[in-house]
């Protein structure tokens, strides 16, 4: 038997080594990235879907299988991890030293973090009326041995969070060791690390008046690093195609699809939430008198692949470039609020997810959710914990249990949705990602410095990586 087992697994790896070479061969014929991810996506589905057929979710061949495969898929989400805190850190620093916006640094910051806070409160509003609508604030749901694991692992999460109050929260965005934050220690570190770059920035400006030499030098320092970082980036996401069908391979495979089933309608109501924020995304852009269809063609390659990867901060090199290349966003805004977009008002991830939640848990407690003070409260409450989301993997958990624990909602409801959580996942990263970019074209638009000859210029057909 256990021979049988060997070979099976054996079998499963040189089929999965095989597709890898499909994608290869597809890259040398140059077939373009954005086709290459959804075939990886695709091919991963389906090769996954099929060793669940054959074998089962808990068979031992399937999770022997998995953990080959994931050497290519969770290596990819590591590498991913690997160049978050360089890149958030180098590309905040590089905004003071490419910005020409010394006068209106300001205002940059206050219109480009107000937009993402205030739609994060639009989309907060809008997973309630979802939640509501659909009925989710009756819905019942069942702990199976997957979903009391998963409460299990949030315990310690748990507990650095239930008794913060806000403003310990806001106390927890300072940087007392920045170095450390830069190793992500912490739940919070990433808004640290962009606090932090924030300061040198600003120390920068000042240098600069008074000896613009040293700036200056300083500045190539920061111009190199940022090439190389970004570099290093590219050569990641080159990885792509192969790490989406890896992790896709690993979500059909051992997803339970009965608890699929149970929850689609939580699916459901969690699309409808995501796709009407995005409406609001282009509504915005069309009160700001740019064309919102020109904003979808030149903004769908980036969104695909922050759908496909779930990671925003994956994302913020294309999303940076995009906004550059493609709506004629300003270097520096497009740095400045993309990255600030990856720690603050995340409309996915911090906005519709916890609000959503927070419906559903509060009749547990015996709270109404039509109540109108409760549902103020829970929008700003879901504003502020929208500070210091991380960008890649887990931010939807970290930002339901601060707002889920502030609230005094029971938390085990986060571990309750973990069979339906990458489908979900990927489309709030989509939507993260589509907010960052609508907060850097309006803030663009507002300072004046957005270039709509680029904006309106026919979009490219691809950007290359």
């Amino acid at each position: 038997m256990f021979f049988l087992s060997t070979f099976y697994v054996v079998l499963n790896i040189a089929v999965f080594l095989l597709l890898l070479f499909l994608l290869f061969q597809l890259q040398k014929k140059h077939v373009s990235f954005s086709k290459r991810v959804f075939i990886g996506l695709g091919i991963g589905l389906v090769f996954g879907f099929i060793l669940h057929l054959l074998y089962g979710t808990d068979a031992a061949v399937t999770g022997t299988t998995i953990s080959w495969v994931g050497i290519v898929g969770s290596g990819y989400v590591k590498l991913l991890q690997m160049i978050v805190m360089p890149l958030v850190f180098i590309s905040i620093v590089g905004a003071f030293t490419k910005l020409k916006l010394v006068k209106n640094l300001g205002k940059i910051s206050f219109l480009g973090i107000g937009i993402l806070l205030v739609t994060t409160a639009i989309a907060a509003a809008i997973g309630i009326g979802s939640a509501i609508g659909f009925g989710l604030d009756n819905m019942e749901l069942q702990a199976g041995e997957a979903e009391n694991a998963r409460n299990e692992a949030l315990a310690e999460k748990v507990t650095t969070v239930q008794n913060m109050t806000i403003p310990d929260q806001i106390l927890s965005f300072i940087p007392t060791n920045p170095f450390q934050d830069l190793t992500g220690a912490r739940p919070t570190s990433t808004i640290a690390v962009v606090i932090f770059a924030a300061f040198i920035g600003i120390a920068f400006l000042g240098v600069k008046r008074k000896q613009p030499e040293q700036a200056e030098l300083f500045a190539k320092i920061i111009d190199s690093l940022y090439t190389i970082t970004m570099r290093i980036v590219t050569l990641i996401l080159r990885l792509t195609p192969y790490g989406i069908l890896a992790l896709m391979t690993k979500v059909a495979a051992t997803s339970d699809y009965d608890a699929i089933v149970n929850l689609g309608i939580f699916v459901i109501a969690s699309y409808v939430a995501l796709i009407a924020m995005f409406l609001v995304h282009l509504l915005l852009l069309s009160l700001a008198k740019l064309n919102p269809v020109t904003y979808v063609k030149k903004g769908l390659p980036t969104l695909t692949f922050a759908f496909t990867s779930r990671s925003s901060a994956g994302t913020l090199p294309l999303n940076i470039k995009t906004q550059t290349e493609s709506f004629g966003v300003s270097e520096g805004i497009a740095n400045f609020v993309g990255s600030f977009s990856l720690t603050i008002g995340q409309n996915g991830c911090a906005g519709i997810y916890p609000a959503m939640l927070a419906i559903m848990a509060a009749p547990a407690v015996g709270q109404n959710p039509l109540d109108p003070t409760f549902l103020i409260t829970l929008i700003i409450v879901v504003m502020i914990s929208s500070f210091g989301v991380a960008g890649v993997g887990g931010g939807a958990t970290f930002a339901s249990l601060i707002v889920l624990s502030v609230m005094n909602l029971p938390v085990a409801i986060v571990g309750l949705l973990i069979s339906v959580e990458p489908l979900i996942d990927m489309g709030r990263t989509a939507l993260n990602v589509s907010g960052g970019m609508t907060a850097g074209v309006l803030t663009s638009k507002i300072t004046g410095d957005l270039d709509t000859n680029v904006y309106n210029a026919p979009p490219q057909k691809e950007l290359a990586i």
